[in-house]
């Protein structure tokens, strides 16, 4: 062997071992295949080649990958052109071995086939070779096919080259022992990859499902907040992937990278994990007076109770003056206002029960005026119309939680962050119990639970902050409101921009890049799509005015 050959093989082996190395590193599945059968077409100046994968049920090769240099065939891969070729069965309908197919009988003899010519060969069927030679003028002659086997020696598909090629004349020419000891190399190199590749694969899919098991129990422990944890993900990275194209203005330098998209999705389906240790009472409180059922019908009964102990009073009057031998004075128009107000008073009650938005300070008062009457319970005890916890239900200002039960629902948050804190991530998902468990804090240092101000917040965290709220807003599901249309949604946050409750120049990008409009059409009900005037919006500036 003289030096060129020398230098040749050191060459090669450098290249094994750099191509070993990029192969281990490679994260995506598609591109590690392409990778293999291009280094191995290198390695061995081949002109074509062809890798198959084993399917899962092992009965069969499915086509992953197909390059000729001649023929200018690139299919499969990284490539937008699909395999339309069917896969290939280890064994026929009538259970013999497929073992005609030279690739078949590599994986059940578990062994290489050097073949210098295919047309010079019986034991294999080149037919369909020779007819794809005669409609494309090309000439397939050598073939190098090696099972790829994985380090508990199962293989896991097939490495096929075609057509080595003389390093000076460009001649083809057989493969050599060397080149098919590379090959071999190579192969056992790659099958481990893919076989890791599958594994983390595997395990990713199963963390996501877990993940995913986790939101569904969530949504589905309250039939009022169903899908929102479904929801929140999508648009979250809606709003991430606008802030990540963006090449100027607060957010130019702002990034991701493929696990970093991936952190961010995990976090945001986790938002609300900590709500499974919250109260279904709680979660599930659809009316102000909800417990284990709604006490507005034990109210109505007492109003009853209030109607006939007042019927009975004007009898009694009535029995009375007859007794004494005089004609009954009825102010029918007293009675009626009487009986009127009851009504009245009993109709308010189950309206404002529901909850709203705002409760004006004088519905607050009627409440208590209400709470003040008395009636005759059925130990013969003069008590309150309301007892003090039903009118302070009542008068709830806004939704249907009193602020014990809301430090209750907002604990939430807290069990999150030490739930997600108490798991051991990898590098790659550190961040997910931080930007997870800031969608509660507020830009000025007043949200929960740690009062964090802007500065002290990830991109993320403040992103994971606007999709809960505009989510929570937009949704048809929630207890007492419907769904709010987007002009009715995006005039509350830029009161919550003006608050500093949430992140002004996010807001800004939220609107500018018409994130809000791309999730509604997606997720909201036609008659809440309405129009937005975005110049009207408190302080919204387009980039070029805020530059």
């Amino acid at each position: 062997m003289d030096n060129t050959d020398i230098q040749g093989s050191i060459q090669q082996l450098e290249r094994l071992i750099s191509t070993g190395l990029a192969l281990s590193a490679e994260k995506d599945s598609t591109r590690l295949m392409e990778t293999i059968l291009l280094e191995a077409k290198n390695l061995t100046r081949a002109d074509g080649g062809t890798l198959y994968t084993m399917s899962d049920d092992g009965s069969c090769l499915h086509f992953a990958t197909i390059h000729n240099d001649s023929l200018q065939i690139a299919m499969g891969g990284t490539t937008d052109v699909p395999i339309l070729f069917q896969p290939i069965p280890l064994h026929l309908e009538d259970g013999n071995a497929n073992d005609h197919m030279v690739v078949v009988r590599a994986v059940l003899e578990n062994r290489t086939f050097n073949i210098p010519d295919a047309y010079d060969v019986d034991s294999f069927d080149f037919s369909g070779t020779r007819a794809f030679d005669k409609r494309t003028g090309y000439r397939s002659k050598s073939f190098l096919t090696v099972p790829m086997k994985n380090h508990e020696d199962k293989i896991i598909g097939v490495l096929q080259l075609i057509n080595a090629q003389d390093p000076k004349t460009g001649e083809v020419i057989a493969f050599s022992r060397s080149n098919q000891r590379l090959v071999e190399a190579l192969s056992s190199q790659a099958a481990i990859a893919m076989t890791n590749k599958m594994l983390l694969d595997g395990q990713r899919k199963l963390f996501e499902a877990f993940i995913e098991l986790i939101a569904s129990a969530i949504d589905d422990k309250s039939p009022y907040t169903g899908g929102h944890c479904r929801r929140v993900p999508e648009l979250t990275m809606k709003l991430a992937e606008a802030a990540h194209r963006t090449q100027e203005g607060p957010f130019q330098g702002f990034q991701m990278t493929e696990d970093d998209r991936y952190e961010l999705r995990i976090a945001a389906w986790l938002h609300d994990c900590g709500k499974v240790v919250t109260p279904v009472h709680v979660v599930d409180k659809s009316v102000k007076l909800e417990t284990i059922h709604d006490r507005i019908e034990t109210v109505s009964a007492r109003m009853e109770v209030i109607r006939r102990d007042l019927e009975i009073r004007h009898l009694k009057e009535e029995i009375a003056a007859m007794k004494a031998g005089q004609a009954p004075e009825i102010d029918w128009e007293r009675r009626v206002k009487e009986i009127d107000k009851i009504n009245d008073d009993m109709n308010f009650l189950r309206r404002v029960n529901t909850g709203s938005e705002f409760m004006p300070k004088e519905e607050q008062q009627r409440i208590y005026e209400i709470a003040r009457q008395r009636y005759l319970d059925g130990q013969g005890n003069w008590v309150s119309l309301l007892s003090d916890d039903e009118a302070k239900n009542l008068t709830i200002s806004r939704g249907t939680l009193t602020e014990e039960e809301r430090k209750i629902i907002n604990y939430h948050i807290v069990a999150t962050i030490k739930m997600l804190e108490s798991l051991p991530f990898p590098n790659y998902l550190k961040r997910v119990p931080e930007f997870a468990g800031g969608h509660h804090e507020r830009m000025d240092g007043k949200g929960y639970p740690n009062g964090l101000r802007r500065e002290q917040m990830s991109v993320q965290a403040r992103i994971m902050g606007i999709a809960d709220i505009f989510e929570a807003l937009t949704a048809r599901d929630r207890p007492y409101k419907k769904g709010k249309t987007l002009s009715e949604s995006l005039k509350i946050m830029e009161h919550m921009k003006k608050d500093q409750h949430i992140d002004p120049d996010l807001f800004d990008l939220f609107i500018r890049e018409k994130v809000y409009l791309d999730y509604a059409n997606l997720y909201l009900e036609p008659e809440q799509i309405d129009e937005v005037d975005e110049s009207s919006l408190l302080g919204y500036r387009p980039l070029a005015d805020a530059a």
